[in-house]
């Protein structure tokens, strides 16, 4: 009896020997596939990290680098003559210097506002950036690019808050050698097709000390009038005497997330594009460089190019 139950189990013992031997490549593959599911486990980590890194990249390498030339269309209600199909290219808050907008670069800019061939060049301000521990560039190394600038009725400029920090004098007097009129609560007259209007240029908010209504006591007829800024805050209180009023400094909150909207300015009133406000019209640039952290995102540098109808 003992020796049969013994066979009994060396049969049982050889069949679990047999069965391990067909199923083996089975647990192999089982083995396999479970390894691979405990690694897939410790990728959430890798596939976060990954795209985080290509963000970073775009915006603080790549987006910075671009230029895009951006048209608007700005439909005045009863425009005036002396606006009809006036063309404006605008530009702002360069802010020359490490790492994006260096000289060549603003070469490059100018030959492409240039290329626009418009009635008048308007630059809101924000020439130079405040130091942040590395050089940045001189006023006269910029104005001296920005002399090549032409446009049919002349190229103008407003002061910005990181002007006015850095030295307004000097920075007006450098633009001002190179043939660039800088407007700080003053008006001119321009003349285009035989027809004049008046181009208004106010202080900037934050650093100057802006003067609407000195300003447009300037203005001695009945020509319409534009008028532009560095910063939009002002905009409540111009009048509508006044038909378009155009800034910039926001650079457009540099960031534009998608179903976030723009979280660094996300409580300003006047971020970017074409506003309207109480029948009074608007358009904030986003600008061309960085300030304070040198990223862009969804929010590329732009040339914009007014035509009003």
């Amino acid at each position: 009896m003992r020796t049969l139950w013994q066979d009994l189990r060396h049969v049982a013992r050889t069949l679990r020997s047999s069965e391990q031997i067909v199923l083996g490549p089975t647990d192999r593959l089982r083995s396999k596939w479970t390894r691979r599911r405990i690694k897939w486990s410790r990728r959430p980590g890798r596939i976060i990290f990954w795209p985080f890194i290509c963000v970073l990249l775009y915006g603080f390498v790549i987006e910075p680098m671009r230029l895009v030339m951006r048209k608007t269309t700005i439909t005045l209600p009863a425009c005036p003559a002396e606006f009809r199909d006036l063309r404006v290219t605008v530009f702002s808050d360069l802010h020359v210097g490490p790492p994006h907008i260096t000289l060549a670069r603003l070469r490059h800019i100018v030959e492409k506002a240039n290329a626009t061939e418009a009635d008048l060049i308007l630059m809101p301000g924000d020439f130079v950036e405040t130091p942040l521990g590395w050089r940045m560039a001189e006023p006269e190394e910029i104005a001296a690019e920005l002399k090549r600038l032409r446009a049919k009725a002349g190229v103008f400029a407003t002061l910005g808050n990181h002007d006015w920090w850095y030295n307004s004098n000097r920075v007006r007097r450098a633009l001002e050698k190179e043939g660039v009129r800088v407007l700080d609560n003053q008006a001119v007259k321009i003349e285009r097709q035989g027809k004049t209007f008046w181009l208004a240029g106010f202080a900037d908010a934050w650093a100057g000390h802006p003067n609407i209504e000195e300003t447009l006591r300037q203005i001695t007829d009945d020509a319409p009038v534009i008028a532009f800024t560095h910063n939009p805050e002002i905009f409540p209180r111009i009048p509508a005497r006044v038909a378009l009023t155009i800034a910039g400094h926001t650079h457009g909150g540099q960031i534009w997330l998608p179903f976030i909207g723009r979280p660094v300015i996300r409580d300003w009133h006047y971020p970017i594009g074409h506003i309207i406000e109480g029948g009074r019209h608007l358009f904030v640039t986003p600008g061309i460089g960085t300030s304070i952290c040198p990223v862009r995102l969804g929010v590329p540098p732009e040339i914009s190019l007014l035509t009003i109808k």
